[in-house]
């Protein structure tokens, strides 16, 4: 901590005397793959997902407080966010907030712990099926522990993320990966070259627990297995780079689902295969449709299409790295 002379500096100032700040992003996640199995007697299901990290980003700035107490954790929403203010004003800004969450968990194991400012900046769709959360939250604990200097390796972080939601640990490794377990038992995927996909948002968000609930009232009375693994040819894909041999073994069981509760969807996947997509699909729990593209060229050619049809599109690419600090020029 900083002691009462202004003129004395600390590991909580920079060389100005300002309070330090620390500034992360995380990406949004698609998932090129979504196997679900039966509801478990824990309430949740076993899946078997390959997860694609996506040039989307979530920011966080961890600023300290020097001289507050460590639980001292506030959150604000940046003006720079692109997400509509009606969706902002509905984000949780006490300790529900998932990056407040996560702050407190380093502050807990931190021996330089203070209090701390977190201001995200949004672009993550909110109930998108993006893990929009999870990446503000993998953004915090990056940020507090190098704002403490904590000294946590990227596997300490990934098991404090696990405590707060399976898709934590992947917004921090980004890159590909195999999601096993409730998703939270990961193993890297090879994926040297990106591939290039369009997103198409939409205003209105999708509840996972409902979208799973919703899959279990479609399958009632029907057998279903649990997942072991993904399929081979996704991974065969991946490490050759090749968009069309990905297209066809692509697939989510949470599709119907989403397609149940939003079935304008429907007409978002037709616009994709008309506008020349390779292959268009749920992403996730939803309501985000990931649509593939052959390069980025043709990524932008349908994002052209579809933004005159009154689509919100997006062009983005992945496999992108995970949670990383942003330096200022």
């Amino acid at each position: 901590m900083r002691s009462g002379d202004p003129g004395e500096l600390s590991g909580d100032y920079d060389w100005a005397g300002r309070p330090r700040h620390i500034r992360v992003k995380a990406p949004g996640k698609i998932n090129a793959s979504f196997k679900v199995g039966p509801l478990r007697a824990d309430g949740y299901h076993s899946v078997a997902s390959t997860y694609l990290a996506v040039s989307v980003y979530e920011e966080v700035t961890a600023t300290a407080k020097p001289g507050t107490p460590a639980s001292e954790v506030t959150v604000s929403i940046s003006k720079d966010s692109s997400l509509a203010p009606h969706l902002l004003a509905g984000i949780p800004l006490d300790g529900s907030n998932l990056a407040v969450r996560a702050a407190r968990l380093v502050a807990d194991i931190s021996e330089h712990a203070c209090g701390v400012h977190l201001e995200i900046t949004k672009h993550v769709p909110i109930a998108g099926g993006m893990g929009g959360g999870s990446a503000d939250a993998a953004a915090a604990l990056v940020a507090c522990d190098a704002l403490w200097h904590a000294g946590l390796s990227r596997e300490e972080l990934a098991l404090l993320g696990a405590e707060l939601g399976a898709d934590v640990p992947f917004a921090l490794l980004g890159g590909a990966a195999v999601g096993l377990g409730v998703g939270d038992k990961l193993t890297a995927a090879l994926a040297p070259e990106p591939l290039h996909w369009v997103l198409v948002f939409s205003e209105d968000g999708l509840s996972t627990p409902v979208v799973y609930g919703t899959l279990d009232g479609l399958r009632a009375g029907v057998d279903v297995a649990e997942p072991a693994g993904v399929d081979p040819l996704i991974l065969a894909a991946l490490r050759a780079g090749d968009p069309a041999l990905l297209a066809p073994c692509l697939g989510n069981d949470l599709q119907a689902a989403a397609l149940s509760l939003a079935p304008g969807l429907a007409t978002v996947l037709q616009a994709g295969i008309a506008a020349g997509a390779l292959t268009a699909m749920v992403s996730g729990s939803g309501p985000t449709v990931a649509m593939l593209a052959a390069h980025g060229r043709h990524a932008r050619d349908v994002v052209a299409e579809l933004t005159a049809a009154g689509y919100d599109a997006l062009a983005v690419e992945g496999p992108v790295h995970g949670a990383h600090r942003v330096f200022d020029a």
